[in-house]
């Protein structure tokens, strides 16, 4: 059958693309439908269609799956940003540890995985159910262990920032809220289940102020208007919060903004605080939220918390994980596939600031971190004399330049090197010279299975074996998985 547009069928789904749209098939064509989850029996509306496969909206759920769930959230499906918030939890994190087991097998060519639970024993890939068969009966050369995907106790109120952008309803009221998918409509909601509970607070106060001083929100058509969008971040042990303002002008513009900081240092008790207010200035037309240029209102300048027993500064433009609770399992199982004792070199690519650089510090003889922003390494410099570490030092530079030039004129060597890329993975040159190197161990740390399987691959056929995976559920109700991977040298 030929689809056209606006035809309407139904399907049963099968299974989820990387980026969470349900999958099912008419005849041999393939469908992808946002909000659909594997069990569905689904009605649905075609809106784009190609050769073999199409794009389609979701009408109604004819039989739901018994993976199916309501979602919590009111603005889910319009939102955007919960791509698989109608999926059961637990089905969730099978979901994220079949998609990067099947691209390690599909891309890294690593076949050979063996699953199995937290004491070792063998469990079954499909259902999570642990065999009868003992450890010791299931090591065979060459196997890669797969332990259990690390998820949350309850994947709710767990992101320590938000940013909110602000704009006017078709009636005209100053709202707040996110932006729909693949569109820059504001959906309104001042209270994301996924931030903490001070979000809509601190939102209410700004909205209010805006609304008495007659302070125009952005609007992005016509490049007019002052208040962008807000950055509100939340240090979870130590109570204390942030709020930066994106504006498209200077800080005079913001009418009685002594007004606005006294009312936000007013609102909370009880060992919570607004304890850092500044101005972000952005006046580019552009789609990214935050300008180059902080203004200081109230406060340091920066946050705090903690990382297990590591203290962190956090400033607006920092890059920090968003999820405290669970970035220390992942940190955590990072710093146990490192297998420190104390005397070994260590560097950590694309540090950041420093996070890992410093968590690895608790057990290194040495750490030295690489990362491509100033303004980040000098917070990574900052933390380490935070927490009075004089064995890490770090360099400002792409890894993939200052990791060879390191290695070749200074003649710097590596027991563990640990990598955390962005999405696009590690560069061939840095690859290159980690092999060159010859660490006895590299711990990859990834944002993006389909470029860790690329890399590991790389790397295997260059004399590193991968020997452990975990994953870690840093995102719930996202499609987004982080996967930690231990590489022996092979002798």
């Amino acid at each position: 059958m030929d689809w056209k547009k606006n035809d309407v069928f139904q399907t049963i789904i099968e299974d989820m693309s990387d980026s969470g749209e349900g999958i099912g098939k008419t005849d041999g064509f393939t469908w992808f439908i946002k909000d659909a989850v594997i069990g569905d029996r689904v009605e649905a509306k075609a809106m784009k269609v190609k050769k073999s496969y199409g794009f389609a909206r979701l009408l109604q759920v004819l039989e739901p799956s018994d993976k199916r769930t309501a979602p919590l959230c009111p603005v889910a499906r319009q939102c955007g940003g919960c791509q698989i918030q109608a999926m059961d939890y637990q089905e969730q994190l099978r979901f994220k540890e079949n998609k990067v087991c099947s691209n390690l097998r599909r891309i890294g060519g690593l076949e050979h995985l063996i699953f199995r639970d937290e004491e070792g024993s063998l469990r079954n890939e499909e259902d999570g159910t642990t065999n009868a068969l003992r450890k010791e009966e299931s090591i065979e050369s060459g196997a890669i262990s797969v332990y259990p995907i690390m998820g949350m106790e309850n994947p709710w109120r767990y992101r320590n920032k938000a940013q909110f952008p602000f704009g006017r309803s078709r009636d005209g009221r100053i709202i707040a809220g996110f932006y729909a998918g693949r569109t820059h409509s504001i959906i309104e909601t001042e209270d994301c289940l996924l931030g903490v509970r001070e979000n809509s607070t601190i939102l209410q106060c700004i909205r209010e102020h805006m609304e008495q001083y007659k302070i125009e929100p952005y609007d992005e058509a016509n490049h007019r208007g002052l208040v962008r969008h807000v950055l509100i971040r939340k240090g979870f042990r130590t109570g204390e919060l942030m709020v930066c303002l994106v504006l498209n002008g200077e800080v005079k513009a913001l009418t009685e903004a002594d007004v606005l900081v006294e009312r936000l240092r007013g609102l909370f008790g009880d060992g919570t605080a607004v304890t850092s207010i500044s101005v972000s200035i952005n006046r580019e037309k552009t789609n990214v939220i935050m300008g180059s240029r902080i203004v200081n209102l109230f406060g340091p300048g920066y946050i705090t918390d903690y990382i297990g027993n590591v203290k962190y500064r956090i400033s607006p433009l920092s890059f920090y994980q968003v999820n405290p609770v669970q970035t220390e399992k992942l940190y955590s199982t990072a710093l146990e596939y490192a297998e420190l004792t104390g005397k070994e070199t260590v560097w950590d690519l694309y540090c950041g600031i420093g996070t890992i650089s410093l968590f690895l510090a608790q057990k290194a003889k040495q750490v030295y971190g690489v990362e491509i922003v100033p303004q980040a390494i000098e917070d990574a410099r900052a933390n380490a004399r935070l927490n009075g570490m004089d064995n890490v030092s770090f360099f400002v530079g792409k890894a993939e330049e200052v990791l060879p030039e390191q290695y070749e004129k200074h003649q710097v060597y590596a027991d563990v090197i640990v990598v955390d890329p962005p999405r696009k993975g590690c560069d061939t040159v840095c690859l290159d010279t980690i092999v060159k190197m010859g660490p006895k161990r590299v711990v990859y740390v990834s944002c993006d299975s389909a470029t860790l399987a690329r890399d590991v691959k790389y790397l295997g056929e260059r004399g590193y074996q991968v020997e452990k995976v975990r994953c870690c559920d840093m995102f719930g109700h996202s499609t987004h998985v982080e996967t930690v991977v231990k590489l022996e040298r092979k002798n």
